[in-house]
């Protein structure tokens, strides 16, 4: 697991070309799936519709769960493109990792806590965003001061640990994962008798990762909408 990260310089910027690449593989297929179950609609769904339409709903009780749907319903495609975008991208390391030259190539792109954090930053610019897009400036800026004025240094406390705890969680799950799978792939490769001790410790771990992943989405969603309810809802 002791493998360097492949790194090229552009415009003074550092680039990491493994987080480019599982980052642009995630967009597409999560492009594709969402060509694939939309392209021809039915009004009695099968196959790639049947799983959209589900994943739909799914998202609506989401929101439904924490804010009213005449508010909530604005944030239904974002939320329906995080939680595809977060599961796709817990999954693509699961199967292998890839190495080329001592570099690693082929990973999930939320082992790293760049793409985490920068997913958490991008969430708390829209909540402050649609917040004031929706209440206004002056009255979104009066909640910092509600219901007590010296709360406010809380508040703007609130908001980092927000933003770290939300892309660390993912980033902590999705990244411990990879390790162990890692460490259990290294003890297959020792023998026939270290293969046959690590294989089904493998599988249970890869099947229990799947399931992780799929967990670690709907809680980035999950969050993501009760920080927006914070921000748009009147009664909060």
């Amino acid at each position: 697991m002791n493998h360097e990260a492949p790194l090229a310089e552009f415009l003074g910027l550092t680039f990491n070309l493994s987080n480019v690449l599982m980052v642009t593989v995630a967009s597409v297929i999560v492009f594709l799936i969402a060509v694939l179950s939309t392209r021809t609609l039915a009004m009695k769904p099968t196959g790639m519709q049947n799983f959209m339409e589900w994943i739909m709903d799914f998202v609506r009780n989401i929101i439904k769960s924490n804010m009213d749907w005449k508010t909530g319903g604005s944030f239904h495609i974002l939320g329906i493109t995080l939680i595809m975008y977060v599961a796709i991208s817990n999954f693509l390391g699961l199967p292998f990792a890839i190495t080329y030259d001592h570099y690693l190539w082929w990973k999930s792109p939320t082992a790293d806590p760049i793409i985490t954090m920068t997913l958490a930053v991008m969430v708390i610019a829209l909540t402050h965003y649609y917040g004031i897009r929706m209440k206004g400036f002056s009255e979104y800026g009066k909640d910092f001061f509600r219901p007590m004025g010296f709360l406010f240094p809380l508040k703007i406390i609130e908001e980092f640990a927000n933003t770290l705890t939300l892309g660390l969680r993912l980033y902590g799950n999705i990244y411990a994962g990879e390790i162990l799978l890692g460490l259990l792939a290294g003890s297959l490769a020792t023998g026939l008798w270290g293969t046959l001790a690590a294989a089904l410790p493998t599988l249970a771990w890869l099947g229990f990762s799947v399931f992780i992943g799929g967990i670690q989405a709907f809680i980035f969603v999950m969050l993501t909408m009760v920080y927006m309810a914070h921000k748009v809802s009147h009664d909060h």
